[in-house]
């Protein structure tokens, strides 16, 4: 078992770059697209991770982050729960005894859901299983029972994988991804919330009509409304507010204006090397499984943060998390580290409002208003989980994240547990296996569906061979 764990611990060691070219590879072979059309592919999505990460943090973590913190000093905001950011909330899960096991109990749950017919999605980016072990390492802390946490880390990604697949259609046709879902424990808990309000929001008149996207803005504005100008103009103005020189002004703005038009370059070089697998896929399904629809590959949901509209909405909130932070009553945590991580929150929100910039902003300042009290409620349970981990917290007295801290669905699973003990885990249990059932049925109609459609094409060519004959 120790081999067996260590193994996993050391591919999770290798980082998403490397990690997902060996997966990518195997997977490939497996689905019988050869070695070197495997390896190819593989090798350019982790050139493509490389391309994010390097515009990500080089970018916006080391230009966007630094203005918000020099609007934070500059009009003396202060409060004492530290966002101390995804890369710490994600050592402290895979740390926990949750996070020992997560990678091969991830890998298990996810065969099992295919095999059962209750997944189209095969989740290949097994480094974000930390979204799950996360949930369960503080469910263990409030119940004070280990194995509690691991059922709440398998609800968690049962819940997910269903997201994932409902909303894998939005995401091929807004971010022009075919054959992939995001089952993202951070991203994807949001899209119910989405939902929601998008529908709400489709029963208000006048504010239904409110429409504001990349395209409406390049037609009403021209020059002025393409990404990289919308990208530069939010720049200046967060460089005026955290009382930056020109000088610095003018280089955040290029910066800003760089990222809306770098991340989606690197975003395409990454499907380019997906689409070979994903192809591969759904022939290998089709010709051995009659009653399921199409096959999704699960990716981290860094592949949608490109998109102009996310990106745009993300540039408009980051400073006013700051904002939101100090003027909510009760609210302690002070947002920081995971400041470059909030373009996460929206990658399926901006598919589920059909990529509208103005309800993509409305719902945004509801989640990141909701997400300050639940990071604040977490951050006891989240500075013990870091004690109990040996994790350095840097004299910090009470930690917290955005990314999971402020995850609505982990704080919905992890407060059940710990206000109603078992029950509140059957309560989770319910729900979750009453969307796998829902999803299950889903699929095996999708499949029907599917299947009668080819045989009505069939038959049409056939007869329309027979005419012409």
């Amino acid at each position: 078992m120790d081999a067996f764990l260590g193994f996993f611990e050391f591919i999770q060691g290798l980082g998403v770059s490397v990690m997902m070219p060996i997966v990518l590879t195997v997977f490939g072979c497996i689905l019988g697209a050869g070695f070197g059309k495997s390896l190819r592919a593989g090798l350019t999505v982790g050139v493509g991770f490389i391309g994010l990460n390097l515009v990500i943090n080089s970018l916006l973590g080391t230009t966007l982050s630094p203005a918000v913190q020099s609007m934070v000093d500059r009009f003396g905001l202060s409060l004492n729960v530290i966002d101390v950011g995804w890369p710490a909330a994600a050592a402290i899960a895979m740390g926990s005894t949750v996070g020992l096991i997560i990678i091969p109990l991830g890998l298990a749950i996810n065969i099992v859901m295919l095999l059962t017919n209750t997944t189209q999605t095969v989740d290949v980016d097994i480094w974000d299983y930390w979204h799950f072990a996360f949930t369960g390492a503080l469910v263990a802390i409030v119940t004070n029972n280990y194995i509690f946490g691991i059922i709440a880390a398998i609800l968690n990604m049962m819940i997910i994988m269903v997201l994932g697949d409902y909303t894998a259609p939005l995401v091929e046709e807004s971010l022009q991804m075919p054959g992939v879902s995001l089952p993202h424990g951070f991203t994807a808990a949001y899209a119910p919330i989405a939902m929601f309000f998008n529908w709400i929001f489709d029963k208000i008149p006048g504010f239904r009509d409110i429409n504001i996207n990349t395209d409406t803005l390049q037609k009403k504005f021209g020059v002025f409304g393409e990404p990289i100008m919308v990208g530069t103009m939010i720049g200046l103005v967060i460089g005026i507010l955290a009382g930056y020189d020109i000088s610095a002004i003018l280089q955040l703005a290029v910066s800003l204006g760089a990222v809306l038009v770098l991340i989606p370059r690197m975003a395409a070089l990454l499907m380019e090397g997906l689409l070979p697998i994903s192809d591969a896929a759904s022939k290998f399904v089709e010709g051995r499984f009659k009653n399921r629809g199409k096959i999704y590959i699960g990716l981290d949901s860094a592949v949608g943060v490109g998109h102009p509209v996310t990106l745009a909405i993300s540039f408009v909130l980051v400073p006013l998390c700051i904002f939101l932070a100090v003027i909510l009553p009760g609210n302690k945590v002070l947002p920081f580290a995971d400041l470059a991580v909030i373009p996460w929150m929206f990658v399926l929100i901006t598919p589920v409002v059909h990529n509208n910039g103005f309800r993509g902003i409305i719902i945004g300042i509801i989640a990141l208003t909701v997400g300050l009290y639940i990071a604040t409620d977490l951050s006891p349970l989240i500075t013990n989980a870091a004690a109990n981990v040996q994790f350095d917290m840097g004299g910090a007295t009470a930690i917290s994240s955005i990314c999971d801290g402020a995850n609505p669905l982990t704080w919905v699973i992890t407060r059940s547990a710990g206000y109603l003990g078992v029950f509140g885990l059957l309560l989770i249990a319910v729900l979750a296996f009453s969307m796998v059932i829902w999803n299950h049925k889903r699929i095996v109609k999708e499949a029907v569906e599917l299947h009668e459609a080819e045989a009505e094409s069939s038959n049409t060519s056939t007869a329309s061979c027979s005419d012409e004959k």
